[in-house]
Parts: structure tokens; sequence; C-alpha cells
């Protein structure tokens, strides 16, 4: 029964991610639009759904807006990895879409499209509903643009995830523990998961099951996403308020290497599975669900959602719990992934652009698109967690993980846009995986990284 519970789980969760990879667009007619013909078009281009009903509740939105407004829209939905090749191909021929929206911009695109003077200031969108916002997000979507020498709101924000910790309950419970047991200071908590490690393998059904399935690679961007939450648990700010570096400092650096060495002990402990160093974004997932390991941390509830729809599975066996205090014993602050809607400079459309993301960010719209993502992704407007989906206290997943957006942070390209270079090229995940490999010390990591990261500062443009 538990090998075919076992496959079934991973079945599901392949299929899941096949059927995002393959699922069908129309980014061959983009593609070959000329510039003239893109002119006359209103198009948004947009971020196919992890769940069908996250796709379906933005052809609603777009939908009625046409209605309202009387403008026809060409909306385009890709799948993400079709996305990223569309836009690359747009930009660089100067057909870029009226609005865009990938979840994968605020990393690896936004930054520098607004610092070149790609974008076009949205502040029109967001003023009239700047005090509904957390000012996490508003902090994530101001930007510098270099061109004008003036920061201003370029992108629209519209929803945000951060780090959860799933772990099988009945797991640790056949071993012996409850999660009373879990410790909440931050040392204690990595340990545990050692000794839970080893009275499940003195189980038969237990017996090669890993404490934690953390990503070691450098292709992953969990990696860095995770290790951004240990230099939050150690207070290791890389930049000061005014964006600049800080790594010539003795104790920023002592500090880095602190946490490279305790995140990557968790690997040469042997809590990890060994064929972490190499895994990409969705391998911890599978990793968990296969029930490989124990424990995972991931930056979005996928992995719980995911499963919904075995209510034994998402209610009785899955359990989502907050981040264990800092090393100083303050709670965690949670830094959050800011999803983003941006409008081309260039676009002929710009009122009309305006004018729709305007009608997008009204509460109930937003509350109907973010719902539709069912808690992968979670409101930036307090008010909106005030609807009972983001607060039954009987969904053992969204319940917790909404108490942890009620202490925020950005990530610190919000400071310095050159710090979107440093996640986008995972240096972090890059000195985490020599470490792990036996490569190169904490030490040497530390210092290879700085090198890579003060060259990015520099060579920034």
């Amino acid at each position: 029964m538990a090998k075919r519970l076992t496959s079934l789980l991973l079945f599901f969760f392949l299929a899941f991610g096949l059927t995002l990879g393959l699922s069908t667009c129309t980014s061959q007619n983009i593609s070959t639009t000329s510039s003239t013909e893109a002119s006359k078009e209103f198009r948004i281009w947009w971020n196919e759904g992890y769940f069908p009903e996250e796709t379906e509740a933005i052809r609603k939105i777009v939908a009625d807006w046409e209605k309202s407004s009387g403008q026809k829209v060409k909306l385009s939905i890709y799948s993400e990895k079709d996305l990223s090749r569309e836009i690359k191909n747009a930009i660089e021929n100067n057909t870029p879409p009226d609005i865009f929206y990938s979840y994968a911009a605020d990393f690896n695109l936004i930054p520098k499209l607004a610092w070149e003077g790609k974008l076009a200031d949205v502040s029109s969108v967001i003023e009239p509903v700047k005090s509904l916002y957390l000012p996490t997000a508003l902090e994530t979507a101001s930007y510098q643009n270099n061109l004008v020498q003036k920061r201003s709101f370029y992108a629209v924000p519209i929803s945000q995830n951060a780090n959860h910790i799933h772990y099988w309950k009945d797991l640790l419970q056949n071993s012996g523990y409850t999660e009373a047991d879990i410790p909440k200071d931050w040392n204690r908590f990595w340990r545990f998961w050692q000794e839970v490690e080893k009275k499940a393998r003195q189980k038969p059904a237990t017996k090669g099951i890993y404490g934690i399935g953390m990503p070691m690679s450098n292709t992953a961007t969990d990696t860095f996403f995770q290790f951004e939450y240990f230099l939050e648990a150690y207070d290791i700010k890389v930049l000061d308020a005014q964006g600049l570096l800080r790594l010539d400092q003795p104790e920023v650096r002592q500090g880095i290497i602190t946490a490279l060495k305790q995140f990557t002990s968790i690997y040469k402990d042997g809590l990890v599975p060994p064929k972490a160093i190499e895994w990409g974004d969705p391998d911890n997932n599978v990793s968990f669900l296969s029930r490989e390991v124990l424990m995972a941390p991931n930056p979005s509830l996928s992995i719980a959602v995911s499963q919904k729809q075995d209510k034994d599975l998402y209610y009785n066996k899955i359990r989502t719990i907050e981040f264990p205090n800092k090393i100083s014993g303050e709670p965690m602050k949670y830094k959050v992934a800011v999803k983003q809607v941006i409008v081309f400079e260039s676009s002929n459309h710009k009122d009309l652009a305006k004018q729709f993301l305007t009608y997008l960010v009204k509460p109930e719209n937003l509350n109907a698109y973010i719902k539709g993502s069912k808690a992968r992704y979670f409101p930036i407007m307090p008010k909106l967690l005030d609807d009972p989906f983001w607060k039954d206290p009987k969904d053992p997943h969204i319940s917790v993980a909404a108490k942890q957006f009620t202490r925020t942070l950005p990530f610190p390209s919000t400071l310095n846009p050159a710090y979107s270079q440093v996640l986008l090229q995972n240096v972090w995940g890059t000195a985490i995986k020599s470490i792990a490999k036996g490569e190169k010390s904490p030490e040497q990591a530390t210092d290879d990284a700085t090198v890579q990261i003060e060259k990015i500062f520099t060579d920034w443009k």
C-alpha cells in the first residue's frame, strides 16, 4: 500500500508539472507579429496558471473589462518556459506586448528593464489604492529609472509568495514525535530532523528516508530563496539602507560563512538526499511527495495544495508550519517574492494598459484572481486576507501560511537592482554546491561569492 501511495503521489505531481510544460499557447502567432501589426492591437501576455482556475480567472477579468470598456484585448497565455523565450525575442525585436506578467519576472527581468527606462510609470494605477497595499509590496514595485534618474512605481504588485515548511505528520508520529516536539529555536529546529531521521530509519517502511528535502544546487531558484532565509535568521544584511554592499565588513563576512556552514551541514550530515546538489525547482516537491524526505521547505504552498483533491493527505498527513525563530530569538521575518505586472514604455496603448490594470487591482478582482492559484500565491492587500478562504482554521496549510504574511520584508534587490543579478546568477547556489561537494570551504566559497557579487555591482548598467 505504501509503495502504491508513493507511486500515485509521484505520478500525480509529475503529470501535473508535465501538463503545465506541454500546455498550448499562441506563442507562434505572436512571434511572427510585425511591429506594425503589434502597434494596432492591445496585447496582454500572461503566465499560464499552475491551476486551471487561475488561468480562467484572468480570462474572465479580461472579458469583463472588455465588456465594460468596449475595448478589444488580444490575450495570450503562455507556459512559463515559452513566456521567457517569447519576451526575450519581443524585446530584441522591439515588439513587446502592452502588458506583461510572468511569475519569474520580479527577479530576472523587471529590475533591469526599469533601470534601463523601458517600463512605463504606473503610479497612476497604484496611488489611488496605495493605502490598501502592504508596505513590502510597495517597496518591491518601486524601481530606479537610470534613464531619467527617477525612482517611481514601474510595476503593479498583484500577489506574493513566501517560504513554508511542510512535514509528514504520520511519519513524524510513527517515529515517536508530535508537532509539539518541533523546536522553535533555530539551531535546535534543524538538529531535530536529524533525530527524527534516525528514529524513522529504524522502521522497515522508512529505513531509507531522509530528514530534510533542501536543494543544494546552483540550478534551482529554490536554493537562493532558502538561503536568503538563513541570512535573515542570522540578521545578515548584505546591503545597507542606501543599497550599498556591506561585504567588506568583517561581521558580514563571518555571518555569511556561518550561514553557509549551517546550510550545507544539513547535506554533509546526510540529512538531504545526495542528488539534491543537482536538483531543479520541482525536485524537492517530488522528493517530499514521494515520501523520500520527512520535511521540506518550499517557496510556495504548491506541495500541499497540489494534493488538495486527496482529503486524507491534505487534511491529515501533510502539515504546514512556520519557520523557527531567528538566532536572536525573534520571530522570523519572511522575505517575499512580490509578483508584478508591467507596461512597456514603448507601448502605443499605455493609457489603455493603465485602465485595465486599474480594473485588475480592484480588491474583488484581485482576490478572485489570486484565489484561482489555490493559495500558491497570497494577497498583497491585507483586507483581502479577511476572506474566509484565507482564514479557515480547518485548513491546516492556508490558515498557517496566512500568518506568515503579517511579518514580511522584501528581497535586497529593492534596495539595489543589481542584487537581482546576484539572484539570477544564483551566486549563493554556486557557493552552496561547491561546499556540499567538498570543493571549497565555507570561507573560500564566501570569498569567491563576494568577488562575484562585487563584479556584478560594478558592471551593473
